[in-house]
Order: C-alpha cells, then structure tokens, then sequence
C-alpha cells in the first residue's frame, strides 16, 4: 500500500493525483488517499520597501507558480490560481469520512478548485460535488473529528506538505520522488 498525504488546494498534490495513480497501476498496489490540510498557496504583494527576504520570497513562490502552469500543461490539466485562494477543510473531512473509492471525488474535487476556484470549505459544494460522483456527504461532524485525527497523526509523524508519499517506512514529500517510489514499491513486491 502507498500513502499520500493530499490537500486540494495543494498545487502539487493537483499535479499529483494521475502520476499516483499511473504508479500505483503500473506497480499493482491501493493508494490511501489521506487528507492533510496545508496553507493555500499565494504571492506575497509586492512592496515598496521590501526587505531582500520578502523580495526572495515573492520571487520564489513567482516562479512555483511558473513551475505548476509549466507541468499542469504538459499534463494537459487547466490550472488557475487566484488572488484569494478558497478553502478545503470541508472536503478534506469528507474525503476522511468517505467509504468506497475516493478517485472520483479527488478528480472533480481537484477540478472544481483548480478549474473554477470553487470553495471547497462550503457544504453546499462539497456535497453537489460527492452528488455528482454519485456519493453521499458524510456525517460532517463525524469527518471533521476524523480529519483532526489525521492531521495530528500526521503531523506527528513529521507530514509537514502536500503531497506526502508513505512507502517502506520512508517518507517523501512531493511528486518528483515517484520515479524512486516506484522503485521502492517494487523492491519491496520483490519484482
């Protein structure tokens, strides 16, 4: 079994989601899609009279931005960042509450905030959306105790980003560790 970490509102774990499952095809293993909140990603403003760090570090979330539109387009992904980023937290829980399969929700939830910014922390969206993968919203309640129970574990365990990979007891954050995750897995599979 693969473990990832997601957050809907992670660029990355967007970019993410088809690589995984193409590795996770390809090797014969199940994905545990977990879901770990993370900050939304945005460009600090420009300053008149920034300091060489706040320079450095809208010159650097410019070019992760640049980066992103780079491979949503060589995945033939539409990818929008907005001004003010919407939320996740609702279908983060729902995703922790969810029984059956969680693609077709991570798909037309991935496409839904990054296709049309949609607020993914609005009840009444997450579950048009769980609807429209012909799945039911989880008792909410219940999902946001689940949610919590992830994060914490998570957290502890040192999950600090999104995507985090979990395979042989190691522990990678981002997509372009999967050529050695596949690696790993099949090591492990003894292939």
């Amino acid at each position: 079994m693969l473990t990832v970490f997601i957050d809907f509102k992670s660029p990355a774990s967007y970019l993410a989601l088809e690589p995984t499952l193409a590795l996770a095809s390809e090797a014969g293993v199940t994905v545990e899609w977990l879901p770990f909140p993370v900050r939304p990603f945005s460009i600090p403003a420009e300053q008149a009279d920034e300091t060489v760090g706040e320079r450095h570090r809208r010159v650097r979330a410019i070019a992760q931005r640049e980066t992103h539109l780079h491979y949503a387009a060589v995945q033939g992904l539409p990818m929008y960042f907005s001004q003010t980023p919407a939320g996740s937290e609702t279908a983060l829980a729902a995703l922790a509450g969810m029984q059956g399969d969680p693609v077709p929700f991570l798909r037309a939830a991935f496409a839904g905030y990054w296709t049309a910014q949609a607020d993914l922390d609005d009840e009444a969206v997450v579950a048009a959306l769980l609807s429209s993968v012909q799945t039911d919203l989880p008792n909410v309640t219940a999902a946001r105790a689940k949610l919590e129970s992830i994060r914490t574990r998570a957290a502890e365990s040192g999950v600090f980003e999104s995507p985090t990979y979990l395979v042989a007891d190691q522990m990678f954050v981002g997509r372009e560790h999967l050529p050695w995750i596949g690696s790993l897995i099949a090591a492990k599979l003894g292939q």
